[in-house]
């Protein structure tokens, strides 16, 4: 055992250095040794895509090509998640298919809610946002950090708050 803990000491100590020298960062444990990209080609992910060791994929999620899911990123597609192609879903976001309020206020009486929520294509989720079961974000959406998205957004919008709101068009970033 103590072979083992040398030999993956020496593992993190090459990989810490590989990674800070290349890109200046420092990383968890498993996403030194963790391929991103393997990580999305084995969940069936689109072609290009890679998604942090440290992300969160349960049930039926679907993503297209070259998308970059980030670390502590939660996935439920327990109700079915489709993310479209070149988004970018920042840290620590949390998108969800279901919910358990009915379940918890009934006492169990009631069960679980289910409802397919889907990210378009060319969008933009901003670091610790949460979206809500049911919620469709349209093609090309910039949603804010911190943002609480509790309804449908419209293609093309920037939005933010909580809870979120429509604020103007997402190709007026473009512009700046």
């Amino acid at each position: 055992m103590e072979r083992l803990f040398e030999l993956l000491g020496k593992l993190y100590n090459k990989r810490r250095g590989e990674v800070a020298g290349r890109w200046q960062r420092t990383l968890p444990f498993a996403d030194y040794v963790v391929d991103r990209w393997d990580k999305a080609r084995e969940l069936g992910f689109g072609e290009g895509t890679s998604i942090y060791d440290s992300a969160i994929v349960l049930g039926d999620v679907k993503v297209g090509e070259k998308t970059w899911i980030g670390p502590g990123v939660m996935l439920d597609g327990s109700g079915g998640l489709v993310v479209g192609s070149f988004c970018s879903i920042s840290a620590g976001v949390q998108i969800y298919s279901h919910d358990s309020v009915k379940w918890a206020i009934s006492g169990g009486e009631c069960g679980y809610e289910y409802a397919k929520t889907v990210v378009g294509n060319n969008c933009y989720i901003g670091p610790n946002a949460i979206v809500a079961k049911g919620v469709t974000i349209g093609d090309g959406c910039i949603i804010g950090a911190n943002s609480l998205v509790l309804a449908d957004v419209p293609a093309g919008s920037k939005a933010f708050g909580t809870p979120c709101r429509v604020a103007g068009n997402s190709s007026s970033y473009l512009l700046k």
